[in-house]
């Protein structure tokens, strides 16, 4: 872990419930792991005090539970590029591939509506000519709704396991968990229920029964930065004077024509005109890939619109942003939530200054060794 970039990383979260997730792609070492609210270790030193102690346990901010290894969330839109990577993967979709968005999605034989956020937001949809790259941009749910119909769950779940989804990530550290990448299989065993294709369709956006560790997150994202080649997340850089060196896993297989497709979309994220996550490139000194994601946690009435403020804080979407720097040479990804946080483009400036907190402050702009642990080993326990 890195001292700077862990300070940065939980000063820009605040006060804020959430959790901060950095690691160095080019060997999997984590640079940061954030939860918070936090606690101070130094009252277990001595033996805590029972009162102490309750205060800890009682809290409902729950300070002693480490969200970045057993915070369980749903992924909402940060899945997206993965979704539009099996499209290209399995054939069901080009690049230049177009769908028409009205703002909502309709299964064949059924009258309800999979409503896209514009509807909920502006009573519209994306428009006519919806592809790829604009779907990721703009994080067109009315996309990822027919993607994952014509996908159907099975493929889903067998194209977003070897990301890392579903499982725990093996990060040296304990108590970590695996988040829920479901099946027809898994539901049929623990729910003892069939699956139905509308649930399909909410986990196409990243909802329903699908959640993830935000450590799982920042795992996923190392694939997409590396165009496949994968590391396990490494907090220890040495013990007893032994160096411990990158573990590689198996590298996923897709074309490069692919993994650009959904690179360069996830750039425009950040830095196109139209883009979820444009108010993070300003004076950037680098070029950023991203992707913003709102987990909704409350059912939407149907052609209801609902106004934030009415909603307990509590109960407000979650914010979430994914991100990698620089695009064409990656020396950091960086996952992002803030619990009620509402929208990921509203937190997606905590991500940028932990940026910049390796990639200036560090001088990692101007590193080069590929697969060496670098930077200051952090001093205490994680945040």
């Amino acid at each position: 872990m890195d001292a700077h970039v862990q300070k940065v990383a939980d000063e820009a979260l605040g006060d804020n419930r959430g959790a901060v997730v950095a690691i160095d792609p080019r060997n999997g070492g984590v640079l940061a792991m954030v939860s918070k609210p936090s606690f101070d270790a130094n009252l277990f030193v001595g033996g805590i005090s029972s009162r102490d102690y309750n205060v800890l346990r009682d809290s409902i901010d729950l300070p002693l539970f480490n969200r970045a290894l057993q915070g369980q969330y749903p992924p909402a839109s940060t899945v997206k590029p993965l979704y539009g990577l099996a499209g290209l993967h399995y054939g069901l979709v080009k690049p230049t591939t177009t769908i028409n968005d009205p703002g909502w999605y309709r299964l064949p034989n059924d009258e309800r509506l999979y409503r896209d956020w514009t509807w909920h937001k502006h009573k519209r949809g994306h428009g006519k000519a919806v592809d790829l790259e604009m779907s990721i941009v703009e994080s067109c749910d009315t996309y990822y709704f027919d993607l994952a119909y014509r996908m159907g769950i099975d493929k889903i779940h067998d194209f977003m396991a070897p990301f890392g989804y579903g499982e725990k990530t093996g990060v040296d550290i304990t108590n970590e968990r695996s988040g829920l990448l479901p099946s027809r299989e898994w539901k049929k065993i623990y729910k003892r229920l069939p699956w139905f294709p509308g649930e399909t369709l909410s986990v196409g956006i990243g909802q329903g029964y699908m959640l993830v560790t935000p450590m799982q997150m920042a795992k996923s994202l190392v694939a997409i930065a590396n165009r496949g080649k994968n590391f396990k997340p490494q907090l220890l850089q040495k013990m007893n004077d032994r160096d411990l060196p990158p573990q590689p896993l198996p590298p996923i297989d897709a074309s490069e024509e692919n993994w650009q497709a959904v690179i360069y979309a996830m750039e425009q994220v950040v830095h196109g005109a139209r883009g979820t996550a444009t108010r993070i490139n300003r004076g950037a000194k680098y070029r950023m890939a991203g992707k913003t994601g709102t987990a909704q946690m409350i059912d939407m009435v149907q052609g209801d619109q609902v106004n934030p403020e009415e909603i307990a804080k509590r109960k407000r979407d979650h914010g979430l942003f994914i991100g990698f720097a620089p695009v064409e040479n990656p020396k950091i990804v960086v996952a992002v939530i803030v619990e009620n946080g509402e929208h990921g483009s509203w937190i997606s400036p905590v991500a940028r200054k932990v940026f910049d907190a390796w990639l200036i402050d560090q001088g990692m702009l101007e590193e080069e060794s590929p697969a060496e642990f670098v930077g200051q080993v952090a001093v205490g326990g994680a945040q």
